[in-house]
């Protein structure tokens, strides 16, 4: 009965949300200050960081999102209705992945924004949370800040002139179910990829951006050194030009596995966005401390901002080919 409850309440909150294409204005300042590739953004294109914590908030309400759970369940129908309602056309990619707990059936969801060429960069993030029988975890950065984030800029790319096709991925299981290893781990981004390579599509695919616990509330971005130079090159740019240097540090750090190792190993540039440093010793990954006070809206229009400043840049690689 909660569970039902907590769905009619976030489906209220979509239709005030979506009820309105504007920033809501706290972040006003920042909002104004992103510039694409030099051009002084139009509104409509404006990365709002409220508007997606809002997003976040109403998916920790869900409670834990592990991959197979009724909460997991009523997140992607979440994350379903506020795409449609904003005239996003979604896929659905389920299937039922083979863990150390057996079957578990799981699901990706595939927003996908038309572009000039059919050639695609994929957004992606995870929406589920880490099972854990001792401890109540809600995972709003870890699930919760990649898919609330999606969410916004996905309505964001709707009413931008995309020079590339872009796909919005909401990756399921990037959670280990027993203990990360390579065969209990991104069992959403390995199946997606697994999945465009069974087809022969998997060469439309030209990028991958990966975010990953961006709300921490005091954001430090360290260059993930798996991550394909040019890209990270890229971002970090963009993010100083940003003003946004004290966040995009110089220092390199290792993540040893995440939902853009798959890319990756197909030989698809990949970028992990992650903030890896949540906490005082990263004490709040994977505790009952990943909360909403943990996070910010201001994290969130960082990121957003500076996604939103580097895409020309990305796009105009591909387009000179």
């Amino acid at each position: 009965m909660k569970c039902i409850l907590r769905i009619v309440l976030a489906m209220s909150f979509i239709a005030s949300l979506v009820a309105c294409d504007k920033p809501s204005g706290n972040l006003s300042a920042t909002a104004v200050s992103v510039s694409g590739a030099g051009k002084k953004a139009s509104p409509s294109i404006v990365f709002d960081g409220n508007r997606a914590f809002e997003y976040l908030k109403a998916m920790v309400e869900f409670g834990p999102r592990p991959s197979g759970s009724k909460a997991n369940g009523a997140t992607q129908k979440f994350i379903l209705q506020t795409l449609t309602r904003q005239g996003i056309a979604v896929e659905e990619e389920p299937f039922l992945a083979t863990t150390p707990r057996g079957k578990i059936p799981m699901n990706n969801l595939i927003a996908k924004i038309p572009g000039a060429s059919s050639e695609v960069i994929v957004l992606g993030g995870h929406y589920d949370t880490k099972l854990f029988e001792t401890i109540r975890f809600v995972g709003a950065n870890d699930g919760g800040s990649s898919a609330a984030f999606l969410l916004e800029i996905a309505g964001i790319l709707k009413r931008r002139k995309n020079s590339l096709t872009i796909w919005c991925v909401f990756f399921d299981g990037e959670e280990a179910v027993r203990e990360w290893t390579d065969t209990d781990s991104v069992y959403g981004s390995r199946h997606f990829v697994q999945h465009m390579k069974s087809s022969n599509r998997l060469s439309k695919i030209k990028a991958m951006l990966l975010v990953d616990m961006i709300g921490d509330r005091d954001l430090n971005l360290l260059k993930e050194s798996n991550s394909t130079s040019w890209l990270v090159d890229i971002l970090w740019d963009s993010g100083a030009g940003m003003g946004f240097r004290k966040n995009f540090l110089p220092e390199s750090f290792s993540i040893g596995g995440d939902d853009h190792f798959p890319f990756l190993q197909e030989g698809i540039p990949a970028v992990d966005l992650i903030d890896f440093d949540f906490g005082f010793a990263n004490a709040y990954w994977h505790s009952e401390q990943d909360t909403v006070d943990k996070c910010s809206p201001r994290s969130l229009q960082i990121v957003g901002d500076t996604v939103l400043k580097a895409l020309p840049f990305i796009e105009s690689r591909f387009l000179q080919k």
